[in-house]
């Protein structure tokens, strides 16, 4: 399954430029704002799981951020962010890898997750996640995660997902993990579409 789900995301990167897919973003806003409101350290360590070719990287590296990790099931979207950041790319470890069989070798202060979960429809994709999810974080640690809201699309990419309200999401994270903040936004397609998302701030207890 992992093969052909790698064959699939590095087919729409090698295919669609990366302004061009429907989840991306001029600037990351949300994110950014999020990490704001938690008022942590550049030096705190960072993993933007399903990061890909998103701009959130080049944002935190501007801002001082001294130990970030980005991790996409699709080399071409890593190389995408790598060539945007030039010889700033060295400063970022790069990791091609699909979350629901990567085993952390460490845990970082924020786990960052725009769009990733939503397309793990089967429980034991979840459960997979979740595996990797509490492997990669310790107690205080922070996860930030965006999926579709309940009125969000049903699919994405020409895949089905997983949509969810913020009781849904902390229901499937359990009770490791401490919900702090929840709220939704209105993206905007490049193509002038409108799709609903569910974000949530948890707190590992």
């Amino acid at each position: 399954m992992t093969d052909a789900k790698r064959e699939h995301w590095d087919e729409v990167y090698r295919t669609k430029a990366a302004d061009s897919v429907s989840w991306y973003q001029p600037t990351p806003e949300p994110s950014l704002r999020a990490l704001d409101d938690l008022h942590l350290p550049a030096t705190a360590a960072l993993i933007d799981v399903g990061g890909g070719a998103s701009s959130l990287v080049d944002r935190l590296v501007e801002r001082g951020w001294s130990d970030l990790t980005v991790l996409d099931i699709a080399a071409p979207a890593l190389d995408v962010a790598k060539a945007r950041l030039r010889g700033e790319a060295a400063q970022v470890a790069w990791m091609v890898a699909d979350v629901t069989v990567w085993r952390p070798e460490r845990c970082y202060d924020v786990w960052h997750d725009r769009a990733v979960f939503h397309f793990l429809t089967e429980p034991e994709q979840r459960l997979a996640y979740r595996r990797a999810l509490e492997a990669g974080t310790a107690p205080g640690g922070v996860v930030i995660v965006a999926t579709f809201a309940p009125d969000g699309p049903e699919r994405c990419s020409g895949l089905p997902v997983q949509r969810y309200d913020a009781a849904a999401l902390a229901a499937e994270f359990g009770p490791a993990f401490a919900l702090e903040r929840e709220w939704r936004e209105e993206h905007t397609t490049p193509g002038g579409g409108r799709q609903s998302f569910q974000w949530c701030v948890f707190r590992r207890r």
